[in-house]
Order: structure tokens, then C-alpha cells, then sequence
């Protein structure tokens, strides 16, 4: 058991020291917008670390929420003519809708309207008061309500604009309090030094470390002009400062001041996920209040960066936002969450359009671990009766270093994961995916799997070396990919939930209570690119401003509209002319060269097997089709594609919008070579 972090003297966390429990906190989402992807981007991280930990035994706690007070908030109620509560009340909603939608498991959402923060806040605040770090005084300056703070603004004209949200700023002058933020400044500067780790990327940590050298003035933290807040105890005229009382969640939630949750000493300290946009909030003013309390600190403030669209960052005003429901239109939680995991490197910004999306989801999770989940299972289903072989000691000799390959991949993989590495532990994972896809490559189990070829404890071990390794593969990357791991696990016919599994206490070919494979279904289809762009444009185009125009005229009774399609008949002299015979496929490869086209060896009851390209490579792996019995047209005139000649067509349905091919088969069976009428 690993010790809990203990304080020191100045308020400051062990952060040399993991604690056994684990508590991860996004920023409370401000309630004067919809959820967007950014807010999803911070969440499902939270929500992925929090799986990782708990997978691995650690007992985690994972805290979301709003922010509701604020001018900004009265502002945006004010607009849509609704009182200010109705409106924090309906964004919560949302807010919780689309995490609920994007597959989040939280374990407390806090609002900072809940009484027992509120209540606990002015616990906070009366404790400063008392150890002499408020004071009452006066303020002016340029505010800004979106950022709900105080500008310093080199702009002398009498407008000056917010550079972070391009609006004017407020002129405020009034009464105010004030936090004695510049006693605090040794004290922060101190803890940057001895605790590096305090504030993660370094680039980060420097950029606080110059602003905090640079002078440090005291902060004001109420306000007479904002009535939609917590009162100020003792001077209810006044309002808390809304950052202020937005940090306090974190360990309000746990129930620091109050008697709502009981889990402070449990959990805390925090790892905070935020935005670099809110850096200065979380690395200065929340240490130099919970130090100036006598209150342990958290134990790491790590900052993400921004998702841009066109080197940008995203948002309305510049028309470039991905939008979440766009997102839900076209693609899976699951690719959304890996996507936002591999492609972004955690602390820095990234590119994100739903082009690179579609790519990385074919290359990734159906080229990559849908394809092996594939053919591994496939495989098995049709040479082993569904029943996956376990690795044994005659089976060692076949492994080659897979069991020291996967072990590697896996203490890789966590190494990364614990360093905020998504990315890199994601891409240590898929080389693990494609040295186990290699080895089924090399070894040809299709080919040790013909009658008379004298193989079958090579073919036992090939396809037992496979499953062991994909378990192991499921396993780890459950965190990431938790719906699509479920089913893939499922299929293999294996006990419980990958995600209450842990990784690393599973062993290379330890019993297991295995049932018979089933239905294979693929874990990741491969997206239509152009047909699904093509959507996504349509979608979000702006409307067209087009004129009326006049409608056509109506056709008579009994006339045919010249764009109704007129059926082509054909005679039965036609359709005997079509030879359509019953195959068994034999062997499946994927045409060089071709992302689309199979090369199939095909048994139409003739004294030597046809070769026949069909186009359904996207559709059905290699080892899907080996020993599957097809409708071929016999009679076909050969062709050549891509250099090889095809000797004949497969039958298949052509299902949906986008033509997806649904072969056509036998429910008995039926003999090779026999026609079709």
C-alpha cells in the first residue's frame, strides 16, 4: 500500500510521493455557453485517466462540473429574457447530456450554486480574513466579463479591447477586498523551484515563474457590481470574486468546509487538467489562497494546450468549430476519445479536422486492432470450431518473442500513460498491434491449415500465440477504446469487463474460462471518406439565400414525368446467358497495390481453382473469406486489374446509401460447381 502524500509546512503536497488513491479535476465549465470540444477534449482525458488508474487497482475519483456565478452569467440570462438560475440550469443540463453521450463517468458534479459550496467558500474566505490575508480597500480598472478579470491594458483609448475574446472591457471602480496576493510571491516562487512537478509542461511552469518574478499585486476578490454570486460574509453588499469561488470546487466537492462528502482525506491531493488560458488562475492564485489557508496544495497543475482547425483556434466568431454533433453524426465514442488521445500531444496544440479523423480511424482502429481482432478470430472460428487454442509448453517453440514483445509493449504503455504521454503510450500500444499482425503475416496460418500439409500443432500455436497476444492488447488499450474493447472481448468468448481487468497482473497463458467464438462482427468498419466529407459539408454549410422560383408545371393524368426512371426488361434468353455457379473460396489476400480489391483462390468445382479480384477489401478481411462459399458469375469474359487477371465475379448485395456489398450465400449446403436457376 502506498502512503497517502503528506503536507509540509507550507501547505505544499509530497508530490514525490504517489498517493494510493487517485483524484483528477477538469475546470468547472462556465454556464454561458454550450459544450463544445474543447470541454469534451478535457473531460474524456480525465475520464480515460481515471479508467487507467482504477483498471490498475487504484481507488480514483474523478470530479467535473459548472461555474455559474459571474456578471457574464447575469449577462447571458439577461439576453435570453429568462431569470439568471432558469438559464445556469438549462447549460447544466446540456452539459451533462453530451458528456452522457460521449461515454463520461464521472464521479460528483459539482455546481458552484450547490449550498454546500457556497457555504463552504465563505468558510474559506472567512479563514483568510482571519489570518490577516483580506483586506478592504478600493479598486478601478478594465475588466472582462468573459474572463471575469482584471486587465492590465496597454491600450490608452478610451475602448480598450479583451485580447482573448475581442470585446470591449468594463471601466469598474468601487469598494472592493482584497487577497494579499504579494505576500505570497517568495513563498510561490519557492515551491516552482523545489517542486518542478507542480506545474507540467515546463513550458508552462517557466511562463509562470517569469510572470511571478515579474511582481506580484495584491488581487481584488469581490465586487459590489455583480449581485448573482456568493455574499461576502459579514458585508453582503458584496459578492465573491468569481475565481475565488470557482477554485474552491475542488476541494468543496470532497467536502473541505462542509459536511455534504466526506472523501478530503481520502482523495486530495489533485492532479488538475486545464486549458493554458486559465494557467495563471490555477498555478498562482489557487496555491497562494490554499497556502495562505494553511491547506495542502494539489499535487500536479497540468496544462493542455488549444485545438486549432486551420492553425487557428477554434470557435464561432471564425466559423471553423468542430461541431459535437457533427462528431456523433459520423463516428463512435470511441474513435472520437482515440482520436483526441493520439492525435493531440497532451500539453500542446493541435490540429484537428474531421479529415485527419476519418484517416487516423481507418489506419488505427480498422487497419490496425479491428483487422487483427478480425482475422485472428476469424481464423479460429474456421479451423479450430470457434474454439480459441491456449499456449502451452509445445506451443513455445512457435512464439517466437512475442510473450517478451507484448510484456515490453505493456510496461511501455503505462510508463507513458503515467506521464501524460497519451499519445506515445497509444503508439507504443498499435507497434505491439502490428508486430502480432506481422507474425500472423509471416507464419500463413491459411496455409498450414490445408489438408495435407502435416502442420497442425505449427497451426495450433500460430493461432494460440495470436489470441494470447490480442488479449493482452485488448486489455491495455480498454482505457482508451472502453465500448469497442467490451465487444472485441465479448467475441472472443472471454469472461467479465477488460476495464475491471488489470493489465499487468494478467500472465501469458494463464487458464481461462474461454467459450466458443460466435459471431464475428468488424470492431471498427472503415469509413467512406468522400461519402462521409461530402455529409459533413452538406451539414455544415451555411444556408442558401435562393430566390424563389416557380414551380413546374403539374404532368397530366397518365403522363410519365420526364425524370421518372423507365424499367429495362430483359427476356429469359438474357438471364440463361449468365452462368452463376457455387464456390468455396480457398485462399484471400489483399491485392498489392490496392486498398480495395481481394485476391481470392475459388473452387467452382473444376480440376483447377479460379483466381477472381473482387472489390470488397474494406468490407471483408482476407481470413473472413477463406473457406466462405460465394456465388460466382462463371461465364464472366476475363480482365485484368492491377496486372492481375480475374477470372470470373463474385455475388453480393449492394446494401445502404453508400453501397456497402453484402455477399450472397447458402443457408445448406450446397456442392461446388452446382448452377444456379
Amino acid at each position: 500500500m502506498r502512503p497517502l502524500a503528506t503536507g509540509r509546512g507550507n501547505g505544499a503536497a509530497d508530490l514525490t510521493v504517489m498517493p494510493e488513491t487517485f483524484y483528477v479535476t477538469t475546470p468547472i465549465y462556465y454556464v454561458n455557453a454550450k459544450p463544445h470540444i474543447g470541454h469534451a477534449y478535457t473531460t474524456l482525458v480525465a475520464d480515460s485517466l481515471v479508467k487507467f488508474q482504477e483498471q490498475r487497482n487504484v481507488d480514483g475519483f474523478f470530479l467535473t462540473g459548472t461555474d455559474e456565478h459571474g456578471v457574464n452569467i447575469e449577462r447571458a440570462a439577461e439576453a435570453r429574457g429568462i431569470p439568471v438560475k432558469q438559464h445556469a440550469d438549462a447549460i447544466v443540463e446540456e452539459f451533462k447530456a453530451a458528456f452522457a453521450r460521449l461515454g463520461v463517468q464521472y464521479d460528483l458534479w459539482i455546481r458552484t450554486t450547490d449550498p454546500y459550496h457556497e457555504a463552504a467558500v465563505q468558510k474559506l474566505w472567512r479563514i483568510l480574513q482571519e489570518r490577516g490575508y483580506i483586506y478592504k480597500g478600493h479598486y478601478e480598472g478594465w475588466f472582462c466579463g468573459s474572463c471575469n478579470e482584471f486587465k492590465d491594458v496597454e491600450d490608452k483609448s478610451e475602448n480598450p479591447i479583451c485580447p482573448v475574446h475581442e470585446r470591449p472591457l468594463d471601466r469598474l471602480a468601487e469598494e472592493s477586498y482584497f487577497f494579499k496576493l504579494s505576500e505570497m510571491q517568495e513563498r510561490l516562487l519557492d515551491l516552482y523551484r523545489d517542486h518542478p512537478e507542480f506545474v507540467k509542461p515546463d513550458v508552462r511552469r517557466n511562463e509562470v515563474i517569469s510572470f511571478v518574478q515579474g511582481g506580484l499585486k495584491d488581487l481584488s476578490i469581490s465586487r459590489v457590481s455583480v449581485k448573482w454570486g456568493v455574499p461576502v460574509p459579514g458585508d453582503p453588499a458584496h459578492t465573491i470574486y468569481v475565481w475565488f469561488d470557482a477554485l474552491a470546487n475542488y476541494i468543496t466537492a470532497l467536502g473541505w468546509g462542509n459536511d455534504h462528502y466526506t472523501g478530503f482525506d481520502r482523495y486530495w491531493p489533485a492532479l488538475h487538467l486545464v486549458g493554458k488560458d486559465i494557467l495563471r488562475f490555477h498555478a498562482v492564485y489557487w496555491p497562494a489562497f490554499l497556502m495562505a489557508a494553511g491547506i495542502q496544495l494539489p499535487r500536479t497543475v497540468f496544462v493542455h494546450g488549444m485545438l486549432l482547425r486551420g492553425g487557428q483556434k477554434m470557435g464561432k466568431t471564425l466559423g471553423n468549430a468542430i461541431q459535437l454533433e457533427t462528431l456523433h453524426r459520423h463516428f463512435s465514442n470511441d474513435m472520437i476519445r482515440y482520436f483526441l488521445l493520439r492525435e493531440v500531444a497532451f500539453g500542446q496544440d493541435g490540429e484537428i479536422t474531421y479529415e485527419a479523423i476519418i484517416d487516423r480511424v481507418n489506419s488505427d482502429l480498422a487497419d490496425g486492432l479491428g483487422n487483427l481482432a478480425s482475422r485472428t478470430l476469424t481464423m479460429i472460428k474456421n479451423y479450430f470450431s470457434g474454439l480459441a487454442p491456449r499456449p502451452n509448453p509445445q506451443t513455445a517453440a512457435f512464439e517466437e518473442d512475442l510473450p517478451s514483445a507484448i510484456d515490453a509493449v505493456k510496461s511501455a504503455f503505462d510508463a507513458e500513460f503515467n506521464a501524460m504521454s497519451f499519445s506515445r503510450a497509444l503508439e507504443t500500444a498499435w507497434r505491439g498491434i502490428a508486430r502480432v499482425d506481422k507474425y500472423i503475416t509471416d507464419r500463413q496460418p491459411w496455409k498450414l491449415a490445408k489438408p495435407g500439409s502435416g502442420a497442425a500443432a505449427e497451426l495450433y500455436s500460430v493461432l494460440a500465440t495470436a489470441y494470447e497476444s490480442l488479449r493482452h492488447l485488448v486489455l491495455l488499450v480498454s482505457p482508451v477504446l472502453p465500448d469497442t474493447t467490451r465487444d472485441i472481448w465479448k467475441q472472443m468468448g472471454l469472461k467479465g469487463e477488460p476495464l475491471k481487468i488489470n493489465p499487468n497482473a494478467a500472465t501469458w497463458g494463464e487458464p481461462l474460462g474461454v467459450s466458443k467464438i460466435g459471431t464475428i462482427s468488424p470492431a471498427f468498419p472503415k469509413l467512406n471518406k468522400e461519402k462521409i466529407m461530402t455529409e459533413i459539408e452538406r451539414e455544415t454549410a451555411p444556408a442558401p439565400q435562393t430566390p424563389a422560383v416557380e414551380a413546374p408545371p403539374k404532368a397530366e393524368v397518365g403522363e410519365q414525368p420526364a425524370s421518372a426512371a423507365v424499367p429495362q426488361h430483359i427476356t429469359i434468353e438474357d438471364f440463361v446467358k449468365v452462368e452463376l455457379r457455387v464456390a468455396t473460396v480457398l485462399e484471400a489476400e489483399r491485392a498489392p497495390k490496392s486498398d480495395k480489391l481481394l485476391r481470392l483462390m475459388v473452387d467452382v468445382g473444376e480440376p483447377q481453382p479460379r483466381q477472381i479480384l473482387a472489390g470488397i477489401a474494406e468490407h471483408y478481411s482476407p481470413e473472413q473469406m477463406i473457406g466462405r462459399k460465394i456465388i460466382v458469375v462463371a461465364n464472366l469474359a476475363p480482365r485484368k486489374l492491377r496486372g492481375l487477371e480475374s477470372n470470373g465475379m463474385l455475388l453480393a448485395a449492394s446494401v445502404g446509401e453508400e453501397g456497402r456489398p453484402v455477399l450472397a450465400t447458402f443457408t445448406e449446403d450446397v456442392a461446388n460447381g452446382a448452377r444456379l436457376k
